[in-house]
Parts: structure tokens; C-alpha cells; sequence
């Protein structure tokens, strides 16, 4: 199947009546969504990419840039490209002068870095029907809102 180009929309809260749960919402450029649910911890770090935050000590993410950096090595894209018991799965894709190599990532942890390195985001084509079929989100607060209450 193709793979479509999707942005980071945000990363938000799923506010429900008894849980809160962090997602990072990806969208194409037609609106369809993809919603992923993830842990706090990769949804502040994917925030702080998004709005280009720098800390005083870098996150896990930033460490991988600066080591493929200064390996030469290049970060083409991501690619979120299959969905099995409810689980997104991603690939990194990495070249260096004489090959190309996809690492198997946590779409979190592929955004984080994706968005870090200013790298695309593709998701395959028959995700996002799927996602759009699938998700009855409750009401999204963003996350800087969220964590400011």
C-alpha cells in the first residue's frame, strides 16, 4: 500500500469521566486523523519537539540525533506502517553512504526524533481509515493546558 505524508496536529489529553490518557494526533493533508495513545513521558518529550523547546539537559531523542549526527549518519523519515492488537508499529529509516537501513521504533519515540530532525512522518494508507473508524475520542484538552491545571 502507499505510504501518505501526515503532520503532528498536537499532543493532547483524553479526558474521560474516570481517566485521563496522552495521545499525539497526526493528520494528512485531506484531515484524515490518527490518533495514538502513549505514556506521559513520550508525550512531553514529542510537545517539546513540536514547540521546539530546549532543556537544559537533553532528552533521550536528542541524544540519538546528535549521535547519528555525528556518525554521518541520515534520518530519512518515518514511517508508522502496520497495526496488530491494537499496537502501531514504525520504522525508522536510516542511510549512510552506502546503505539504507529501517529500525524498528515505538511510533512515540519515532515522532519524538522525527520531529527533532525535521524529518517526514508517513503512515500507511490503510491506517487512517482504520483510525478514523475506530476512534470515538473523548473531549482533547492539549497538553501544556493539561499540565498547567
Amino acid at each position: 500500500m502507499a505510504q501518505v505524508r501526515c503532520e503532528v496536529t498536537g499532543v493532547f489529553v483524553a479526558a474521560g469521566e474516570s481517566a485521563a490518557a496522552p495521545l499525539v494526533l497526526l493528520a494528512d493533508s485531506s484531515g484524515r486523523k490518527l490518533p495514538i495513545f502513549i505514556g506521559i513521558s513520550e508525550a512531553i518529550a514529542i510537545n517539546s519537539a513540536l514547540h521546539r523547546e530546549t532543556l537544559p539537559r537533553p532528552f533521550t531523542h536528542d541524544l540519538f540525533i546528535d549521535l547519528i549526527t555525528r556518525f554521518s549518519i541520515a534520518l530519512s523519515s518515518l514511517r508508522i506502517d502496520s497495526l496488530q492488537d491494537g499496537v502501531y508499529y514504525a520504522q525508522l529509516v536510516l542511510r549512510d553512504e552506502t546503505r539504507e537501513e529501517d529500525i524498528d521504533c515505538r511510533p512515540s519515540d519515532g515522532i519524538a526524533i522525527a520531529l527533532r530532525a525535521f524529518v517526514p512522518i508517513y503512515v500507511e494508507e490503510g491506517l487512517l481509515p482504520e483510525a478514523g473508524k475506530a476512534a470515538e475520542l473523548p473531549a482533547l484538552v492539549s497538553l501544556s493546558a493539561f499540565l498547567t491545571r
